[in-house]
């Protein structure tokens, strides 16, 4: 049964058929007639009468050109069974698309973002033939220095958050760092944060009597979460930053060999002594002679926290940076671009499958 203004109680929502009808109008050789219109297009066999199909096509034809959309009609023989609709493709088609390497890099950065599913592969297309456009290395150059670097929270984070936020108690098997042995954990969580390249759960500790920092990708099989609401009272103050700070490491200092003009957020961090020159430890003994192992490339010392998230940006970089030092920052980098050099080799023996 129809509402009796052409709308259908039930069937295609309205902004479905009117996507379908744009689909239908770009596509057609050469017009659509409104019969063609009603059988060929999804949505419009809804329509419960002839007279509530002409409203329905009527007020979205409208509804599209104030949109901006061009629809323009065709008369072939002055009938109005001849009378057909097509959209002008020379005034609806998108000018040729022209940006500028920093440009695409943002729009890469924001379309990291898209974490849902049924999006990430629209994206990815989208990206492919973006870059396709010629913005060249320097593109990826913005999108490797800038993309955030939180790995996955994993299967634990929804149930503690569902539990910090109605002050549930919790228990969970987890991994110690430091010994690797796997013991249950009975826990107040007050807070998550990201910081490094993880996520982590701060809260008290009931076993042991004391605020704790648990990191989520350490934590093994599922999380149980208490029936009762309101079980514990959080402090008024939760230092979260101070609380997971020694959990992301000392400051060390990197050696890079980068390309000219190249890995510019990695240069926008180079240490600097206050006259702007660049830090004596750049011009060191080590240093020193990686200058003369780097030839062609730019020398600079970079500060950073967690081996591991810093191994992952310059990877991104590829063969524009190289470290120099310390070693396990250079092991970790190289280990990465073997693994992506060995997934590469495997996809083109395949078949190029990408």
């Amino acid at each position: 049964m129809g509402s009796g203004d052409g709308t259908p109680a039930r069937g295609t929502p309205p902004a479905e058929r009117l996507l379908n009808l744009v689909i239908a109008l770009v596509n057609t050789s050469a017009a659509m007639t409104k019969q063609q219109v009603r059988s060929g297009v999804n949505g419009y066999g809804d329509a419960p009468s002839t007279e509530a199909f002409e409203r329905m096509f009527e007020r979205d034809k409208d509804t599209l050109r104030a949109l901006g959309i061009p629809i323009v009609t065709v008369d072939a023989g002055g009938h109005s069974d001849e009378v057909g609709y097509r959209i002008d493709n020379d005034a609806y088609a998108l000018g040729p698309v022209d940006l500028t390497p920093a440009e695409l890099g943002v729009v890469a950065l924001a379309a990291q973002l898209w974490s849902d599913k049924t999006l990430r592969t629209d994206m990815s297309r989208a990206m492919t033939k973006l870059r396709a456009a010629g913005a060249g290395e320097a593109a990826t150059d913005a999108v490797a220095g800038l993309a955030p670097r939180v790995r996955a929270a994993g299967d634990a984070y929804v149930p503690l958050l569902e539990a910090v936020s109605e002050r549930r108690d919790v228990s969970f098997r987890y991994r110690a760092a430091s010994t690797g042995q796997v013991l249950t954990r009975h826990v107040e969580p007050w807070r998550i944060a990201a910081r490094g390249s993880g996520w982590y759960l701060v809260g008290f500790d009931r076993a042991r009597g004391a605020a704790r920092v648990f990191r989520l990708s350490r934590i093994a099989g599922r999380v149980r979460v208490g029936a009762r609401s309101g079980a514990f009272d959080v402090p008024a103050e939760v230092d979260v930053d101070a609380m997971l700070g020694e959990r992301v490491g000392v400051t060390r200092r990197a050696v890079l060999a980068v390309v000219p003009e190249r890995a510019q957020a990695l240069r926008a961090r180079v240490l600097r002594r206050p006259d702007g020159a660049a830090d004596e430890g750049a011009q060191g003994e080590g240093a020193g002679g990686a200058r003369r192992a780097a030839r062609g490339r730019d020398v600079v010392e970079v500060e950073f926290r967690s081996l591991s998230a810093f191994a992952d940006e310059v990877a991104a970089y590829g063969a524009a940076v190289v470290v120099l030092e310390p070693a396990d920052l250079r092991a970790d980098v190289v280990r990465r671009l073997s693994a992506a050099a060995a997934l590469d080799a495997s996809v083109d023996g395949e078949g190029n499958r990408g």
